[in-house]
């Protein structure tokens, strides 16, 4: 178990540094490309901040425990709603939103909630599922480009560094996810706790600190906008390309009590996120709220595996 232990730190040390490293070259070859600065941080950095869970998704499907797919998806949309804008609200005291979410955004992200749920009512994740999925992540991607187009941009120098730097860490990514999903696999069996409990819990928590550090440092910053858009892009990735891109390798385990607690759990706390920001604003208090949600989640599939 101590092995297994060190391995699960060590590996999700380093994905979480080769993520890190990752995204900011990636928004450095971004911003030399002309990319606007607003598209580059609800989607590069948004969707760059999810890579752990799409990482270690993909290794789940290649070693046989294809259950941590909707585990880590799910626990990672609420993680990032309640723990990470919870945290980043209290942190900053109070989180401003300097642009109109409601406009295309928060609806686009009920959509993802609500069509995941649909999607898996018969357990299954099928190819044309998949295939919808990424669709709409397109949509929402040409959506961004469109609604911001004429930002005014400002290009930067890249350097063969930077082009490294993605390669490395891309590498990096994958061999740390998969010994992520090694050491969790064998913890799991030696704790007699399913793993697709463990995906929902710790393995969220972990694959979602680069929102936490992201989302915390732009409200320190006074960058508020970004912590909101950060968790906005990230779980729209998460629903679309965490689920359907491991869904198009392999047939996905979609757990029971997955689709009758977490699930609809995902969509009430969704739409508590749209509630919150028809104020353009999420003040301390409410972040409170949320990591008072957080922890009723976590207590509630912990009692569950107790009785």
């Amino acid at each position: 178990m101590l092995l297994f232990i060190l391995i699960f730190l060590a590996s999700i040390t380093v994905l979480l540094i080769a993520s890190d490293k990752f995204v900011d070259s990636a928004e450095k070859v971004g911003l030399a490309m002309g990319i606007p600065s607003f598209i580059i941080g609800v989607t590069i950095v948004a969707f760059g901040t999810s890579l752990p869970e799409l990482a270690t998704s993909i290794a789940s499907v290649f070693s046989g425990s294809s259950e941590i797919v909707i585990g880590n998806a799910v626990g990672s949309n609420i993680t990032n709603i309640l723990l990470v804008l919870g945290a980043a609200a209290v942190y900053g005291k109070g989180i401003k939103i300097d642009y109109d979410v409601m406009n295309t955004d928060i609806p686009m992200l009920f959509g993802s909630a609500f069509l995941l749920y649909f999607a898996l009512q018969d357990f299954t994740l099928s190819t044309m599922e998949c295939l919808i999925f990424l669709g709409a992540l397109a949509v929402f991607l040409l959506n961004s480009f469109r609604g911001n187009k004429d930002e005014k941009i400002v290009k930067t120098k890249t350097s063969p560094k930077d082009w490294l730097i993605l390669l490395i860490g891309s590498v990096a990514i994958y061999f740390s996810a998969t010994y992520t999903i090694y050491a969790m696999e064998g913890a799991a069996t030696l704790m007699e706790i399913p793993v697709h409990i463990i995906s929902i819990t710790i393995v969220a928590l972990g694959t979602s600190l680069p929102e936490v550090i992201v989302s915390i440092t732009a409200a320190k910053k006074g960058n508020h906008g970004m912590a909101v858009g950060n968790v906005l892009g990230s779980n729209i990735f998460n629903t679309y390309a965490v689920m359907a891109i491991p869904g198009l390798m392999g047939n996905l385990t979609i757990p029971e009590d997955t689709m009758s607690f977490s699930i609809p759990f995902m969509i009430v706390v969704t739409i508590l996120f749209g509630i919150i920001c028809l104020s353009k604003r999420i003040s301390k208090w409410e972040g409170y709220m949320l990591l008072i949600f957080y922890v009723f989640f976590i207590g509630t599939l912990l009692e569950q595996q107790l009785t």
